[in-house]
């Protein structure tokens, strides 16, 4: 932080401590669901992965109850279930998804189910506020401090979930306070990459990607601070966006925001319209405007800063540039070359800001501020006490940063409109998993930095941002091939512009990829399992 602290460029720059832009437009509560949403996706497909749709056809024909497959969730994931390593301990609020079960399947009796949602399982992180639930952060638990005490309220995009149907199953694990990249976690357990487990399943949304990678859901919802909702998204061959800043709600925080993860594009896009309601109690995220789909006429741009692209691996640059020549010559993808100011300063930035922010929430979880660091692991001790140094004049440097690059986005936006700024998700095949780890924990600065090369961009800036899989390489250590995403930058307030472009990207993987879309051998077919009750 010395070097950016003492930038000349920086001496008449003001600084911008929220990377709020308010998108002005048609307002309204929600965009109406298209036909092509609510049905089964890609169902010739042989690795595809149930959607809302497939719960919805599942319960109309009576086949299985919303209550049958809460129950038949639960064994899988709590106690000694199969895929509990994802699942935070509910302390006895398992009854609360049973009861949402219950509800649901009474209303699906009556002829009178709420949507496409009623009764589909959900996944919420343990960073997120879900009455009746405790929130961990990633955290051992402690029952004598009242941040472990249930939540009293659940968060707007959550209850909004929850009020079209959605049950929600429990609390997906996260890495301890959300601080890195990998998702280890020693106070919990680290969840599994079941495409390849000498992988680390990403982070900080650990638990919600190996959820959706092994079909257990078919969406989790996720915070996003620096990668955190699609970086598990890429190493779990799922779809991940993170919308625009304050777009779900307002949170405490520069950095972070609420978002989607899915196993379709379909299920993300409701996810994200439903979430995304505007809250008229909210004086900021009330105003934001719809987020529209783009006209079949309007320009399809990708800009690339190659000099930034290939810094990733090898095998992910070239499996990225070949779906780059995909939407070039397959979808009219018009491909310019762009460049992007300070990006390593704005990274140290980036980090640093992300480390003070950290630290001053964890303060309010001890009745004595000083002693906030006890919560955490070693490897967290460490960041917070980071967090604890950043000074007044790194933080006002650090968002003067922040103004230079939401400035010069806005100039590339102005310039081409329509843009989608294009990278790998990370630069990383993946992140390889050590066994030592889960007993001593682990912090490695280096490859958490690289890995976050690409996705900090939009935190910094608020920008919406989507990743999605465009095909698997084979690793260098454990069986099964790994995920490889690309990752779409958008304007502020483009997040259907995002999703129909993960559409086409969807398309590409299922259709075009020669070996097409895969499923980890441990996919469980959670509706076989369901209908096996009756």
């Amino acid at each position: 932080m010395t070097k950016i602290k003492d930038m000349p460029a920086l001496d008449n720059v003001s600084p911008t401590f929220h990377p709020t832009v308010t998108p002005l437009g048609q307002t309204g509560p929600m965009i109406e669901f298209e036909p092509e949403l609510l049905t089964s996706q890609h169902a010739s497909s042989k690795a595809r992965y149930y959607s809302a749709g497939d719960y919805h056809e599942l319960y109309k024909s009576g086949r299985a109850t919303p209550l049958q497959v809460i129950e038949t969730l639960l064994g899988l994931t709590t106690g000694a279930g199969k895929y509990s390593d994802a699942w935070a301990d509910a302390h006895g609020a398992e009854k609360l998804a049973v009861e949402a079960a219950r509800a649901s399947t009474e209303r699906w009796a009556a002829g009178t189910p709420l949507g496409i949602l009623d009764g589909v399982p959900i996944g919420v992180k343990d960073d997120t506020e879900v009455k009746g639930y405790v929130c961990h952060f990633g955290m051992k638990y402690n029952a004598s401090l009242p941040a472990f005490a249930p939540q009293k309220e659940t968060v707007w995009p959550v209850k909004k979930l929850q009020e079209a149907g959605a049950i929600v199953l429990g609390k997906n694990k996260m890495h301890e306070l959300g601080s890195d990249t990998s998702g280890v976690n020693v106070a919990q357990g680290t969840p599994t990459n079941h495409f390849n487990k000498a992988y680390y399943p990403g982070g900080s949304t650990n638990g919600g990607g190996s959820s959706l990678g092994a079909g257990v859901v078919p969406i989790c919802i996720g915070t996003d601070a620096g990668g955190s909702v699609r970086i598990p998204a890429n190493f779990n061959g799922v779809y991940g966006l993170k919308p625009t800043h304050h777009r779900t709600h307002v949170m405490q925080m520069t950095m972070c925001v609420t978002g989607p993860l899915a196993a379709n594009v379909a299920d993300l896009t409701i996810a994200y319209r439903v979430m995304s309601q505007p809250d008229a109690s909210c004086p900021t995220q009330g105003r934001f405007a719809l987020s529209l789909p783009p006209a079949p006429s309007a320009k399809r741009v990708m800009g690339v800063f190659r000099d930034w692209f290939n810094k990733a691996d090898p095998p992910v640059r070239e499996m990225c540039d070949r779906a780059l020549d995909h939407f070039a010559s397959e979808r009219g993808y018009e491909i310019v070359d762009i460049s992007l100011p300070f990006l390593p300063e704005i990274q140290v930035a980036h980090a640093a800001l992300c480390l003070a922010e950290m630290a001053e929430m964890n303060r309010r979880r001890t009745p004595n501020p000083a002693h906030h660091q006890s919560l955490a692991g070693p490897a967290n001790r460490i960041l917070l006490t980071m967090g604890d140094l950043v000074s007044s004049a790194d933080y006002l440097k650090a968002n003067a940063l922040r103004t230079v690059l939401m400035n010069h986005l806005a100039f590339l936006f102005q310039k081409y409109p329509g843009l989608l700024i294009m990278t790998p998700t990370t630069p990383l095949i993946g992140w390889p998993r050590s066994p030592s780890d889960d007993s001593y924990g682990m912090s490695d600065t280096n490859i958490t930095m690289r890995n976050m090369s690409y996705v900090f961009l939009s935190n910094m800036t608020g920008t919406p941002s989507i990743s999605a899989p465009v095909g698997y390489v084979d690793p260098d250590q454990g069986e099964g091939k790994l995920p490889i995403s690309l990752l779409a930058t958008g304007e502020w307030g483009s997040e259907e512009q995002l999703l129909a472009w993960a559409r086409e990207a969807e398309e590409y993987l299922h259709e075009t990829y020669p070996e097409g879309r895969r499923r980890p051998d441990a996919w469980v077919d959670v509706m076989a399992l369901a209908r096996g009750q009756q």
